[in-house]
């Protein structure tokens, strides 16, 4: 039978609730950088917007999805998925984020977000990467990842044939689209103030192929994740899947890197 939601209810209540979610914290950070007052709060007022933006992923499952489980909280899909994220998502910044300074070009422009965490030997290190940027990109992945499982599902219940194929392609197009909206989405002048590429045509050419790397790597492995309500994960296996999509991706980088070349 086709479905768009796990037939597990603990997972399949917790994606609903990222679906709901990603407006909010879309809306919230639409009104952060229209507003300007990214520009004008100090490193604290920073930290704890990107705080409360991540925070609602973790808290309201937390809260209220223990009504709907049939298990230990700490077999909870809600503390899966968000340990997940928090793996891959602190690979993405620390270390992905030189691959786009250095290959695309692309520049964070915060001198009033003070506090930051980067690689120290990868990429030239003549950008820090804000702290800020690991909560806002929890927000990001949580989204990007719930609406892959519901397209990804759709497709492997559907019964079409050729599924060894199609998923893969799947995957990428889904991860495409994300990476391309979210390019698009930054890459406007109403926030050349505070992010900006180098070079323009450079990431429109290459950029969103590259960022959809990240999920070519991660979707597959994070859709599996108590897709089965009888074959859950263990956290180990949650924290070794979410290195092994960091690995699969830093892998994915450094070829494009390669190909596309330095600035």
């Amino acid at each position: 039978m086709s479905r768009w939601f796990s037939p597990n209810p603990d997972k399949a209540w917790v994606e609903k609730w990222f679906l709901i979610y990603s407006p909010l914290w879309m809306a919230s950070m639409a009104m952060m950088m229209f507003t300007g007052w990214d520009k004008s709060f100090g490193d604290a007022a920073l930290l704890w917007h990107g705080i409360l933006t991540a925070l609602p992923a973790i808290l309201v499952p937390m809260l209220v999805a223990r009504r709907y489980e049939q298990c230990d909280w700490r077999d909870s899909y809600w503390l899966k998925a968000n340990l997940y994220m928090v793996v891959f998502g602190f690979f993405g910044n620390y270390f992905g984020s030189e691959y786009f300074f250095d290959v695309l070009g692309m520049v964070y422009n915060y001198p009033n977000a003070t506090t930051n965490l980067d690689s120290a030997m990868v990429g030239s290190g003549e950008q820090p990467v804000p702290l800020i940027m690991y909560f806002y990109t929890h927000a990001y992945f949580i989204t990007y990842h719930a609406t892959a499982n519901i397209v990804l599902r759709r497709i492997r219940t559907s019964g079409v044939p050729g599924m060894a194929l199609l998923f893969p392609v799947v995957i990428f197009a889904v991860g495409y689209f994300w990476a391309w909206m979210e390019t698009k989405a930054m890459a406007n002048p109403m926030m050349a103030s505070s992010f900006y590429y180098k070079d323009i045509p450079r990431m429109l050419a290459y950029g969103s192929a590259i960022y959809a790397t990240y999920f070519i790597a991660s979707f597959p492995i994070y859709y599996f994740i108590d897709e089965q309500r009888e074959r859950r994960w263990t956290l180990l296996q949650v924290v070794a899947g979410g290195l092994s999509a960091s690995m699969l991706t830093f892998y994915l980088l450094d070829i494009a890197a390669h190909w596309v070349g330095q600035l």
